[in-house]
């Protein structure tokens, strides 16, 4: 029964929309990592910072990933089963709260389906087996990490650590690349950053980036080895200064306000990581 079900599942015409349903219901657990994740880690740098200065932590609601139960942030009501059917729940309440009408914001349902239909695609893209469940993996944790750099310019050790230790395990069988090119491509991700960091510093006095955004090359190395790091940069570079232009010529963003670039490395990360040989063989054919 259990070889029965797994043929099933196996089937190319299933597998895909079984992926795609469970990443609209792991999209909708992202929404609450995104939000309440750099909670918990203020939280607890402020029980620290109180230790250290001999003081009592501060008194607080205990919050972790999965309590207390997701209520409106504008009434506190308390979201029912029915109100956390991804996508579906906010298309039939329009988007605003049951109780107080308050706005529920599209990005909910965007983070939802963006998390389906990448699951969907990365299980056609490689078909039943653990490529594919890598793959997902690796697609779950970029999404969480660029919504919650996008929000706090935080990359949180929670998420880059574990995906970087979870690049090299599925490496280990060569299911991407081979493992020393994941180990030189850890190494040379986290190296890479760290010295444009320092030598920013030498020059400028000014912090350029995060150390978030090294330990995310470094995990994002050891899922595609060293070989593709060089587009990866170029790619986040190249789109982060865009963006970081339009941002301060049309939306007068100050250029003193830091701009978060663990978006533009998982966006990059994720391009490379499905069409980074035919981008280089593109471009070999330009040179």
């Amino acid at each position: 029964m259990e070889i029965s079900y797994l043929q099933a599942l196996a089937d190319p015409a299933v597998f895909p929309v079984v992926c795609g349903l469970l990443g609209l219901m792991v999209g909708s657990f992202l929404n609450v990592v995104i939000y309440r994740l750099p909670l918990m880690m203020e939280r607890d740098w402020q029980c620290q910072c109180a230790e250290l200065r001999g003081e009592e932590a501060p008194q607080s609601e205990t919050i972790s990933l999965v309590a207390p139960r997701s209520r409106c942030p504008a009434c506190g009501h308390a979201i029912s089963a029915l109100e956390n059917i991804p996508i579906v729940s906010w298309l039939f309440l329009r988007g605003k709260c049951s109780a107080c009408h308050a706005a529920i914001s599209v990005r909910y349902p965007l983070v939802e389906a963006l998390t389906g239909l990448l699951s969907a695609f990365a299980a056609v893209h490689f078909g039943f087996g653990w490529s594919a469940l890598g793959a997902i993996l690796l697609i779950w944790s970029l999404i969480a990490l660029t919504f919650i750099d996008f929000d706090t310019t935080y990359l949180p050790d929670a998420i880059t650590l574990p995906l970087l230790w979870c690049g090299l395990l599925f490496n280990l069988g060569n299911t991407y690349v081979d493992l020393s090119s994941a180990v030189i491509g850890a190494m040379a991700g986290y190296l890479a950053l760290w010295l444009v960091y320092w030598g920013f510093k030498l020059i400028t006095g000014k912090e350029g980036m995060g150390y978030g955004d090294f330990k995310l090359l470094a995990a994002l190395g050891a899922w595609l080895g060293w070989q593709k790091l060089p587009l990866i940069v170029l790619l986040s570079s190249t789109v982060g200064a865009i963006v970081g232009i339009l941002l301060i010529v049309l939306a007068k963003h100050g250029r003193q306000v830091p701009i978060p670039f663990g978006p533009y490395l998982a966006t990059a990360g994720m391009i490379s990581f499905f069409w980074g040989d035919q981008l280089a063989q593109y471009y070999e054919i330009l040179i």
